[in-house]
């Protein structure tokens, strides 16, 4: 949850975000694991909700420039991954464990929803992974190589119960979201201009540098114009979130009990869910 905080106290926290406060009040918010593309675990996952609650609670800043670091925005799973701790705990221990990461999941879209100026997402390269994340930004920029996806969900046998049932049917419309969550579509950064999904493509070397032509021409607008015009824009997302994302994370917690993939692994399932992978 937010609370208020300034640029100083939360510049140095994380290991895998970046943040650059230029003179004018926009923050640059660089998603990195050992400055190449984030590799995603668990850790990652949970710092992100973290880090966005300080950003939400800084109120000197005007503009926020949330983007990914190399060739991927957010498609590299952590390798090994680390296996779910909850399965690797016995009664109560486990239930607390699933219900941490529960609560991680909601409060990393709570998060974003509650940061009060306008948010340039610039999707630098593949997203497969939360890709509900950069969706909720106000203007969302996309490189030509870029692609959506919902590779960590469905695709893997899990539920798609942590944002993307929300935010996808949302901008793109009910048939096109339920297809590409059922069939784990990459959907292009030219299919997702089409859709409706992104504003603009461009080169992968001009991207951050038209993120920050528009965050400088917010940025000229008085502050509490800038910050009620978000709020006004993201009043239904929150309404929408309120209604279906608890929801859907206790039906993708629920039926994380039942299944798995083995080790974690990011690849569709190529087999049934229940047939013994060393069987073969």
């Amino acid at each position: 949850m937010a609370k208020r905080t300034r640029f100083a106290e939360y510049k140095d926290r994380y290991d895998n975000y970046r943040f650059e406060l230029s003179d004018d009040g926009i923050l640059l918010m660089q998603c990195h694991t050992g400055g190449g593309s984030l590799v995603w675990d668990w850790k990652a996952h949970d710092e992100m909700s973290d880090a966005f609650a300080d950003v939400a609670g800084d109120r000197e800043i005007k503009v926020l420039i949330h983007t990914g670091t190399g060739e991927n925005y957010n498609a590299n799973w952590g390798v090994p991954l680390e296996k779910p701790l909850y399965q690797a705990m016995d009664g109560q221990k486990g239930l607390e464990k699933l219900d941490e990461k529960a609560w991680y999941g909601r409060m990393l879209v709570e998060n974003v929803l509650a940061v009060d100026v306008p948010m340039i997402s610039a999707v630098n390269g593949p997203c497969n992974i939360h890709s509900e994340i950069p969706l909720l930004g106000d203007i969302v920029l996309a490189s030509e190589d870029a692609y959506f996806q919902d590779l960590a969900h469905f695709p893997r046998g899990m539920v798609p119960g942590d944002g993307q049932h929300v935010i996808w049917p949302a901008i793109v419309g009910r048939n096109r979201a339920r297809y590409m969550l059922f069939t784990g579509k990459k959907l292009s950064a030219r299919e997702a201009l089409e859709w409706g999904a992104v504003a603009e493509v461009l080169p992968k070397e001009r991207l951050l540098d038209r993120a920050w032509e528009l965050a400088r021409e917010l940025a000229k607008r008085p502050p509490l114009t800038l910050r009620y015009t978000r709020m006004l824009f993201t009043q239904d997302l929150k309404r929408a979130f309120l209604n279906e994302l608890a929801h859907g994370i206790a039906r993708e917690t629920y039926a994380q009990r039942q299944f798995f993939p083995v080790g974690g692994g990011m690849a569709p399932l190529d087999r049934p869910w229940d047939e013994d992978p060393w069987s073969r």
